[in-house]
C-alpha cells in the first residue's frame, strides 16, 4: 500500500501527540480560506490512517481491507491523486481484505474439530435382503437410490429402532455423527447425534464447484449434493465452515413459516437466498426434486437466487400468502 504522507503536499511535522500536521488541503476546496497555519492532521497506525482538519473540521479515514469512502476519495483528489490511481488503491485494499479473510478463516478452521463417533449397530442397505425392501421403497419415494449414500438400517433391533434409516455424518471422511429417520409415523421423525457447528454435506463440495446450495433438511441435501443445516438458522460456526468454501452460497429455505426465519440471517452473512415459485404442495427442495426432477429444481434455484433485500422481501410476501 502507498504511504499517505507521500501524497499529502507540502511540509509535514510530527507532533508530540503522534499527529502529522501540515497545511490542510480541504479548506479552500470547501470554499473556506486557504490554510496556512498547519491545521491539517494525520494520525497513522500501520496501513490505516485518520485525517482531521482542525480548521474546517473535515474528517475521513482509511482502513486496510475496506472500501474507500467518498470522503476519503475527496481527500485523495484534493491531494492531487487521479481517479484511476484511486481506483487501483481501492482495489488493492479490497484484495488485502480477501487475504486477511483467508488467513483468519484458516486460523479459525484449524481450531474446528469434530470428534469421531461410533454408529449404532446397523447394516448397509442391501437390495437382496427382503427385510430392507421397506427402506429402499421409502428412499425411492424421496427420489433417492439406496446406493447413492451409505444408508444403514437395523431391522432386527427392538421397538422403533427396527424401523429407521440411519444416515451417517462425515467430515473429512470421518464419521462424526448421524441422524435416524424413523418410518413409523410417530414423532419425532428424526433423532440426531450432531456436534456443534457441523454442516451435513460439507464433504460433498468439490473444489471445481462455483456455488454451494444450503438447505435445511438431510434429504434436501442428498437430493441436490447440497449442505444441510438440519435446523432453521445458521450458527456462527456453520457460517465459518460455509465461508471457508470460498464460493457463492445460496440458501434455499423450506417454504413454510420456520423456513422464512433463515432469510435475514443469510443476508446478514452475505449469502444469497432463493425462494423459487414452486407449487403449493412443494414445501422443500426434496419435494421439488420429486415433483420436477433434479435439473429443473437446480435451475429454478439458480434463477431465483438474489442478495437483494427488496427482492427477497417480495419473495417472502408471496410465500406468506400461500402458507
Amino acid at each position: 500500500m502507498f504511504d499517505i504522507l507521500t501524497v499529502v503536499p507540502g511540509k509535514k511535522r510530527l507532533t508530540q501527540s503522534g499527529w502529522y500536521s501540515f497545511n490542510a488541503v480541504c479548506c479552500h476546496n470547501k470554499g473556506h480560506r486557504r490554510d496556512i497555519k498547519g491545521r491539517g492532521g494525520l494520525l497513522i497506525d500501520g496501513d490505516n490512517w485518520r485525517y482531521h482538519c482542525f480548521n474546517c473540521n473535515f474528517t475521513c479515514s482509511f482502513e486496510l481491507g475496506k472500501q474507500i469512502s467518498e470522503l476519503t476519495r475527496l481527500l485523495l483528489q484534493w491531494c492531487g491523486m487521479d481517479d484511476v490511481t484511486i481506483g487501483k488503491f481501492n482495489l488493492e485494499s479490497l484484495r488485502k481484505r480477501d487475504l486477511i479473510d483467508i488467513v483468519t478463516t484458516k486460523e479459525k478452521l484449524s481450531r474446528i474439530h469434530f470428534s469421531e463417533v461410533e454408529l449404532p449397530n446397523a447394516e448397509l442397505i442391501d437390495p437382496s435382503n427382503d427385510q430392507h425392501k421397506t427402506f429402499i421403497d421409502y428412499l425411492s419415494s424421496r427420489g433417492l437410490k439406496h446406493d447413492e449414500y451409505p444408508f444403514m438400517v437395523s431391522p432386527n433391533d427392538a421397538g422403533r429402532n427396527s424401523n429407521r434409516i440411519i444416515i451417517p455424518y462425515t467430515y473429512k471422511n470421518k464419521i462424526v455423527g448421524y441422524t435416524s429417520r424413523y418410518l413409523d409415523n410417530r414423532v419425532p421423525k428424526f433423532i440426531k447425534e450432531q456436534q456443534t457447528g457441523y454442516v451435513f454435506g460439507y464433504d460433498f463440495q468439490k473444489p471445481k464447484y462455483e456455488v454451494c446450495l444450503v438447505v435445511e433438511g438431510i434429504f434436501d441435501a442428498l437430493s441436490l449434493n447440497a449442505c444441510a443445516l438440519t435446523h432453521d438458522t445458521i450458527s456462527d460456526e456453520q457460517a465459518m465452515l460455509l465461508k471457508s468454501l470460498r464460493r457463492k452460497i445460496i440458501v434455499v429455505p423450506d417454504q413454510d413459516k420456520t423456513g422464512l426465519t433463515i432469510c435475514e440471517r443469510a443476508l446478514e452473512l452475505g449469502f444469497h437466498v432463493s425462494i423459487p415459485n414452486w407449487a403449493d404442495d412443494v414445501k422443500d427442495a426434496n419435494d421439488a426434486v420429486v415433483k420436477y426432477g433434479k435439473l429443473p429444481t437446480l435451475l429454478s434455484i439458480l434463477q431465483n437466487a438474489t442478495n437483494s433485500k427488496i427482492k427477497i422481501e417480495m419473495q417472502r410476501r408471496k410465500l406468506v400468502k400461500r402458507i
